[in-house]
């Protein structure tokens, strides 16, 4: 019973309200003010929507009835959105640190972007995610710079034998020089633009199934945090 209690969460698996709750409470583990924050922009702006309602022409029942209904639906959106900024906020600071972070940020790209997980690896837990996307090849990697540098270079030999006619770009996750803050990778991918077209990329993808095949998958380390953020995103857009 306690191995269950304790597995990883899987937003997949859960209801949309599951997900929320969820999404609270693992937020304000990390973001003790979550709840004020919450209540706060729902009472302000609120108050702002009923506000402007009511300097409308007009002075009935109906007008403070609808006064009333926009009060409560613009605290609402404000709640909300307050909540999806605060939320993500709060889960890139439980994955900091954590090995497989990287890979687990990365998984909030949206359609159009393929992730695979740990290509290549060190016994000390450094490793190397792949993005195959608009911009070609992204080479991810987390962990020590000075071992990263000399497995990335391997990568970037590997996937450029067999995908000579694509770009191939390389991030380290981390807070050094030249490195890429974990809150910033995924915005930092999407604006690496767009070098390869979309029936290029299924091209691609099938030149890399060859390089795969021949290394063996390696399970992405568990921590106490979703496996996935895409059920969060996904939750907190409404979907």
């Amino acid at each position: 019973m306690a191995e269950k209690k304790n597995a990883p969460l899987d937003p997949s698996s859960m209801s949309r309200t599951r997900q929320i709750i969820e999404t609270y409470r693992m937020s304000k583990q990390v973001d003790p003010a979550l709840g004020w924050w919450l209540l706060g922009s729902f009472l302000v702006f609120g108050a702002l929507g009923f506000g402007l309602f009511m300097a409308l022409p007009g002075d009935n029942l109906f007008t403070t009835i609808m006064a009333v209904i926009s009060g409560i639906l613009v605290g609402f959106l404000a709640l909300m959105i307050v909540f999806s900024r605060r939320a993500q906020k709060a889960a890139y600071a439980r994955l900091e640190g954590q090995p497989g972070g990287g890979a687990r940020a990365l998984t909030m790209l949206r359609r159009g972007w393929t992730v695979e997980e740990v290509v290549a690896f060190t016994r000390q837990q450094d490793m190397v995610h792949r993005v195959v996307g608009p911009p070609g090849i992204i080479l991810v990697g987390e962990g020590n710079a000075g071992r990263l540098k000399p497995l990335m270079a391997g990568e970037r030999k590997k996937h450029e034998r067999v995908a000579t006619d694509y770009p191939v770009h390389e991030i380290v996750v981390g807070t050094g020089e030249g490195e890429v803050p974990l809150p910033k990778l995924v915005r930092h991918v999407q604006k690496l633009g767009k070098q390869v077209k979309p029936a290029e990329i299924t091209e691609l993808k099938g030149r890399l199934r060859a390089l795969d095949a021949q290394r063996p998958k390696v399970p992405l380390p568990k921590g106490p945090v979703p496996t996935s953020m895409k059920g969060m995103r996904g939750n907190l857009r409404g979907r």
